[in-house]
């Protein structure tokens, strides 16, 4: 799943969540869209960064410029705090709502939210050192992930996304033993972010049994080409 990352209005890459070293790969959030799309993505993922630094949508038009344009279902993340906020993502197209602070710090709409608009709703677990992070990834809580993700479960939440923020950006790879521990406690899918840097990644996170990976730095250095990605990995699936 490609990620575009908004800061600014632009198409940004920070480096393990830290606002002060961003890379900017582009200035047409909106063709980087299409361009994923025309590559085969089968949906897309947009955070917006600015809005989890300030606690509210700072690209709501742009996001719903993308939404309509865009074929694919579109995921969004940021700054999702009120059911209000929600509504609006949903209005303006977005098929699933990404809740990642709010879930630490008002679990009431967590519930509400899941009541409310069902699959829709999407849990964001970011996590530094096993502890979940919020508000941007800048303050860190005495969380457990996988306690995070047992708790959201029990008010309703349905999937997960899980990021290990301390690869996120990196280049690196993803943190496979927490993504193996968190499986075998969760009853809910879970996709995967943070590191992805490789097909090889992709391939064994598939076997770890995750029901997705998200992708960003690596699509946009080249490192991972996602038409030929798509395709090796819908190759290996035959062969196994």
């Amino acid at each position: 799943i490609p990620s575009i990352d908004l800061k600014g209005g632009r198409c940004v890459r920070l480096y393990q969540g830290d606002y002060a070293k961003e890379t900017v790969f582009s200035e047409d959030p909106l063709g980087t869209a299409q361009r994923w799309e025309s590559q085969g993505a089968s949906r897309l993922h947009v955070v917006d960064l600015d809005g989890a630094a300030g606690g509210e949508p700072r690209h709501l038009s742009m996001i719903a410029q993308i939404a309509a344009t865009l074929r694919i279902p579109v995921q969004v993340g940021g700054g999702i705090r009120r059911m209000e906020t929600i509504e609006q993502y949903v209005k303006a197209g977005v098929e699933r709502v990404v809740l990642g602070t709010a879930a630490v710090e008002n679990p009431g709409l967590v519930k509400e939210a899941c009541q409310v608009f069902g699959e829709a709703i999407v849990l964001g677990v970011d996590a530094r050192d096993g502890f979940v992070a919020v508000r941007g990834w800048k303050d860190k809580t005495t969380v457990l992930a996988a306690d995070m993700i047992e708790q959201m479960e029990a008010l309703g939440a349905r999937r997960f996304i899980y990021t290990d923020v301390a690869r996120d950006g990196t280049l690196t790879e993803p943190n496979f033993q927490a993504i193996s521990e968190l499986m075998t406690r969760a009853r809910s899918p879970i996709i995967a972010s943070g590191g992805v840097t490789s097909v090889d990644h992709l391939v064994r996170l598939s076997q770890l049994g995750v029901e997705g990976a998200i992708i960003g730095r690596a699509l946009y250095t080249g490192d991972i080409v996602l038409d030929r990605a798509l395709a090796a990995l819908k190759e290996r699936a035959v062969d196994s």
